[in-house]
């Protein structure tokens, strides 16, 4: 499978470098000019520029930057055709003839007009998604990929390049990397990554933003960079909206809906997001100790979520803008399970279900007012964010071979009352002034607050040991809480300028950053006396610098370099010194002196325009200091088959890697949309450190990534679609990971007029997906994890609404970006 994808990826590049070649040769023409709405005078980005010879052949194009300009070179003597095209406005076509005399046409300000089409005329959503290369950022517009529909942000991601998402886990990882900071909206939420990604709908999603080395202006947490996940929301006139469902079939049957609408009237756009998704997952596997026990796991999820985003932009005039929403996220979680675990002799030594309840409700909610002064891109801008999570989880873990006459029955039959309650503020104040047209300065103000309260009651007892670390009875392990408060107070400038084809970006981050921790473990499970307190307290103060350096020597062709400084600062989890139940052989605790590790980070990216597309080449190289890795132990309460999981900061190291990516049509029924990367980085890691000198041990790990998606146009109204992808081998300091690899198929028929679409695909198609691994520490052993990963998927859209898409250039925070300098905190 790897060397069919490396064969298609190398003819994809060879077709690709020829077009390059062929249109090397130079012309003398050239054009230029800006392009705006007629009727609001605002420039409007990312417009298409098409010019074609007499026999109406595309012959060149190009698109407008953000504030409306474009600029197009080599073209060829004589008449050409020039059309301006943007979705919801009139086509604007004009004759041009470049001469001897006449080389260099400025075609002034181009004004174009809304277009009279209905909605029901104009295509909503592109059938494949797109990729859009930009100063800072990387950002796949979601389409109507035949991969993503029906399924979750956490399926979604997995599709999406440099990005991958453990199936059995649900963590998320950038460039091979987990340190990776998951924001919605461009705000981060109460809920953790893995189980957030499972939560939010595909078909809610409008955008993912890529942005692996951030600027000043961006917070630094978060080593390997930010995924930033765009919801919907609709500015078009009138009222409009769609409706997506599907059912998706494997081992269960699930059941996926959702809405997106908006009522735009005056100077008011209120819009509603709705998602649903609900039914069963499974998940099943086994770890193996040869010769010395074989433990067989089931899993089975049910969960239920229900996802609201609603809000209203007021353009109270050509200066002030006010705008507010909130999401809000119910999700319920049924999960159950049983581990059995055989001895050498096949004997059932332990058989052990347990069921987790979990009920998990937040709510987010923001403001936003941005004032415009008198100078085009002079603004200040103040917003507010707050989110609660008030959570419950209940798990029961049993042994069904115990009874309540064992002296150490609640060893294993015990549970967990846990409730979590989250919160955070985030406050911001940014100033932009553009100095000159070639300047501009960037001035910020920001405050972040966190705080979670922790209850965890239980009546779980563990192992006593005498003086021949003989088992001599059980204590109570006693119910735990903790408080765990942070404060981050930052300030940031950018400074940006341009010079001939080079545009520069230096800025710096100054942060104060707080941590006040409590965490108490008691004697009994009512918490009536406390056993033992620790306190975790943190005043650190940063600076974080860093650079942009962008190289155009034409339109098609850019080169940057960039350096930024990072932090990952350890979870609460990391840190919480409390004993935690994983598996019935494995315990999980946290290091409250785990301290943050920096990241200093540099970049090396090309981007190509070709004709149909585009090319991107990037490389990285990241320096790594007081690095956190997992340490795995014996667990001297069960000396002979218990491991404990903690972690610790080890020594400098590095990371580094190359990526590749193509996006283009191929002809007019076929378009490609593939890439891939390899990232290598040394990971550090402790074993068996029960003595004074702890196994340290150090793994190269190296990971190759490749993935191809095929869009074929079969009729005007049945599409195709054929993705594929491949995921090398992995190591880490305990495991062997094999590698994983999927074929996915699908169709895609527009119905009712263009209304409507009905969807099918089938995931997965020969189960290649599984998470198989071999492990020497602190074990031999190995093991293999499957899902549902092949199933099949029947889905249907419909579109509604007599409004005009009004394409109005929208206020920059709707996608996170503010003016020049790297969008949101």
């Amino acid at each position: 499978m790897r060397k069919v994808l490396l064969l298609v990826m190398l003819v994809i590049s060879a077709n690709s470098f020829a077009q390059l070649a062929k249109s090397a040769l130079p012309k003398p023409g050239s054009i230029s000019g800006k392009v705006i709405d007629k009727t609001t005078k605002e420039p409007l980005p990312y417009v298409n520029i098409v010019v074609r010879d007499a026999a109406k052949k595309i012959i060149t194009g190009g698109i407008t930057n953000e504030e409306g300009f474009f600029g197009i070179k080599d073209l060829p003597k004589g008449k050409s055709i020039v059309e301006v095209q943007f979705i919801g406005y009139e086509i604007f076509s004009k004759e041009i003839n470049v001469t001897n005399d006449n080389k260099s046409i400025n075609l002034g300000t181009i004004s174009l007009s809304e277009s009279s089409a209905s909605l029901d005329e104009v295509v909503v959503r592109a059938e494949t998604s797109s990729v859009v290369q930009k100063v800072d950022r990387k950002v796949i517009n979601v389409g109507k990929d035949l991969t993503a529909a029906g399924t979750t942000a956490s399926e979604l991601l997995n599709n999406v390049q440099s990005v991958s998402v453990d199936s059995q886990t649900g963590q998320i990882s950038l460039r091979g990397n987990a340190n990776v900071r998951v924001l919605v909206d461009g705000r981060p939420t109460n809920i953790p990554a893995a189980q957030l990604l499972r939560q939010i709908p595909s078909t809610s999603i409008k955008s993912v933003e890529l942005i692996t080395n951030p600027s000043a202006k961006y917070n630094p947490d978060g080593m390997s960079g930010i995924i930033n996940i765009i919801l919907n929301k609709n500015a078009n006139m009138g009222f409009n909206g769609s409706v997506d469902t599907g059912v998706t079939a494997g081992h269960y049957v699930r059941y996926n809906a959702s809405t997106n609408m908006n009522y735009k009237t005056g100077k008011v756009n209120f819009f509603l997001n709705y998602g649903h998704n609900s039914g069963e997952n499974y998940n099943y596997g086994f770890v193996e100790r040869p010769g010395v026990n074989f433990q067989d796991f089931i899993f089975v999820n049910d969960n239920t979520s229900n996802l609201v985003k609603f809000g209203a932009d007021i353009y109270i005039n050509d200066k002030n803008t006010l705008s507010l929403y909130t999401t809000q996220n119910w999700f319920d979680g049924l999960a159950s399970g049983r581990s059995i675990i055989t001895d050498n002799s096949g004997n059932v030594i332990i058989n052990a279900p347990n069921t987790q309840d979990n009920t998990s409700p937040t709510g987010t909610y923001n403001l936003n007012y941005k004032i415009d002064f008198a100078k085009k891109g002079h603004n200040l801008e103040f917003e507010a964010t707050y989110s609660n999570t008030d959570a419950s989880n209940l798990l029961d873990n049993l042994n069904l071979l115990q009874t309540s006459s064992d002296f150490d029955y609640r060893v294993f039959n015990y549970y967990n009352n846990i409730n979590n309650d989250r919160n955070n503020a985030q406050l911001n104040l940014d100033y932009t002034n553009p100095l000159s047209d070639k300047t501009k300065l960037e001035l910020g103000l920001e405050y972040r607050g966190d705080n979670t309260n922790n209850i965890n009651l239980t009546n779980q007892e563990i192992y006593t040991f005498d003086n021949n670390n003989t088992i001599n009875g059980t204590e109570v392990l006693g119910s735990s809480d903790f408080d765990f408060e942070r404060r981050i107070y930052s300030a940031y400038a950018n400074y940006g300028t341009s010079f001939g084809k080079v545009t520069m970006q230096l800025g710096a981050r100054f942060e104060n950053f707080l941590i006040d921790g409590t965490f108490r473990r008691y004697n009994d499970e009512n918490r009536n006396s406390v056993r033992d307190i620790q306190n975790v307290n943190q005043d650190l103060f940063n600076i974080y610098p860093s650079a942009f350096f962008t190289y155009s020597p034409s339109e098609k062709n850019q080169w940057q370099l960039s350096y930024s400084r990072r932090i990952d600062r350890p979870g609460i989890q990391q840190v919480n010194p409390i004993r935690e139940w994983s598996t019935p052989l494995i315990i999980s605790i946290g290091n409250a002196d785990l301290r943050p590790q920096f990241t200093n980070s540099y970049e090396l990216n090309y981007t190509r325009q070709i004709k149909g597309g585009n090319l991107t080449f990037g490389t990285f190289y990241r320096k790594i200091d007081d690095v956190i890795s997992r340490i795995t132990n014996v667990d001297p309460a069960n000396p002979d088959f218990g491991q404990i999981l903690s972690f610790t900061n080890f020594s400098d190291t590095d990371a580094y890697g190359i990526e590749f990516s193509a996006n283009f049509k191929m002809n007019k029924w076929w378009r490609v949309n593939s890439s891939m990367d390899f990232y290598s980085q040394e990971q550090l890691g402790n074993i068996n450190n029960t003595g004074a000198n702890p196994t340290q041990l150090t793994v190269q790990n190296d990971v190759f990534n490749a993935r191809i998606s095929n869009s074929f146009t079969a009729t005007k109204n049945l599409r195709l679609q054929l993705f594929a992808m491949y995921r090398g081998p992995q190591k880490d300091i305990q495991w062997d990971v094999e590698n994983m690899w999927m074929i996915n198929a699908g169709a895609s028929w527009t119905v009712l007029k263009g209304k409507g679409t009905i969807n099918f695909r089938v995931n997965d198609i020969f189960q290649g997906m599984k998470f198989a691994f071999n492990s020497t520490n602190p074990f031999v052993q190995n093991g293999r994890f499957q899902w549902e990963s092949r199933t099949t998927f029947l889905g249907f859209n419909y579109r509604f609404g007599g409004g005009k898409n009004r394409a109005k250039a929208r206020r920059n925070r709707d996608n996170r970006e503010k003016d020049g300098g790297g969008g949101f905190f």
